[in-house]
């Protein structure tokens, strides 16, 4: 420990700087008085050779940022030789986005029996290896073989200088309501089902799809004609905030895959943390017990969503209830509070061993 930090934290790999993830895990270890410095390896599988060349100074922990499973192997041999611990925050897991997501290989077949091998091996390498959601915690645990006193969870949460309450939005009593999604059109999102629950929807409101994706020239195509569908191109992070804010309800996932049920969203804790309701699909990630701020519905389910946005629009004057419950349960579970006492008992945990 040096420069009266609480340790100096290496982060390894080519990272994405702006990844919201990545972002808030930074400004949480600086908080926490934690120096971080930044190695970015030319080739992720030499980089513990560039590392020795570069005469990389030895750190109290190693952090493998999110999506970085190709430097594991090059960071694990650095860090061996040294005796620092590594900190896994993979946020995803190649084998089940090849098997199961994409469904490139077959479960039982060879192709997929090799890639789980891989990533078990990936995953022990490492002294900790975070989770977003207890629902991911419980996939490293069972289907990578990750020990339970390795595996901690840390919210994402979202950037709350950016994305902050506001009082909704004043409408006349004859104005219909904006329900909105936005994010890329795949199929773990389940655009084409909140297409279907639009044409279904018993109660005028207006659903607006925000964002692009493989998905989106056919759900533009199933929605063609249907004066209550609308769609509009991504926006500008920044500008995010204050799209969240006009609208008064917001739509999480509705996808009927496992990954979809073990997923919190970056735009759920944004439109939480925005103080408006959310509707989404049922999952065991969200923490806590129900509140009026977050419905969760069955996944794959148009009718039931189109039953749920006619409800909250015949009682509109619940809304703003629902938009504070909404901020209140992302601030006792997600914010950024929260994230550095989860962050700080990770820390902690992987330093003693």
């Amino acid at each position: 420990m040096s420069d009266g930090a609480a340790g100096t934290v290496l982060w390894w790999g080519r990272l994405d700087p702006d990844y919201s993830r990545n972002r808030i895990l930074r400004q949480a270890l600086l908080r926490l008085g934690w120096k971080i410095e930044n190695f970015r390896p030319r080739i992720s599988s030499l980089g513990h050779l560039e590392a020795i060349f570069k005469g990389v100074k030895k750190p109290d922990l190693l952090w493998l940022p999110a999506f970085r499973q190709r430097d594991m192997a090059a960071a694990a041999k650095w860090a061996a030789r040294r005796g620092v611990p590594i900190l896994f925050d993979p946020m995803i897991s190649s084998y089940d986005k090849q098997v199961f997501e994409r469904q490139k290989f077959p479960e039982e077949s060879a192709s997929a029996q090799k890639l789980l091998k891989q990533e078990r091996a990936l995953f022990a390498a490492a002294d900790l290896v975070l989770a977003d959601t207890a629902g991911h915690a419980t996939f490293f645990r069972k289907t990578l073989n990750m020990p339970a006193e390795k595996v901690r969870v840390v919210a994402v949460g979202a950037e709350e200088g950016l994305f902050t309450p506001a009082p909704m939005t004043e409408k006349s009593p004859d104005a219909p309501l904006e329900v909105l999604f936005f994010g890329s059109f795949i199929g773990l999102q389940g655009p084409e089902i909140i297409i279907e629950a639009a044409k279904r929807c018993r109660t005028e409101v207006r659903w607006t799809m925000l964002g692009d994706g493989p998905l989106k020239e056919a759900c533009e195509a199933a929605a063609a004609g249907h004066p209550a569908i609308r769609f509009e191109g991504y926006l500008p992070y920044e500008q995010l905030p204050a799209r969240i804010h006009a609208a008064d309800i917001l739509l999480g996932v509705f996808g009927i895959s496992a990954k979809a049920e073990r997923v919190i969203p970056n735009k759920v804790y944004q439109a939480l943390a925005c103080g408006r309701p959310v509707i989404t699909r049922r999952s065991t990630a969200y923490p806590g017990g129900e509140t009026t701020g977050l419905l969760q519905i069955p996944e794959g389910d148009p009718d039931t969503l189109a039953e749920t946005v006619a409800e909250l629009a015949e009682n509109r004057h619940d809304l703003p209830a629902r938009g504070l419950a909404a901020e209140k349960y992302y601030v006792e579970n997600f914010s950024m509070e929260t994230i550095r006492a989860q962050l700080a008992d990770a820390l902690a945990l992987v330093l003693r061993r």
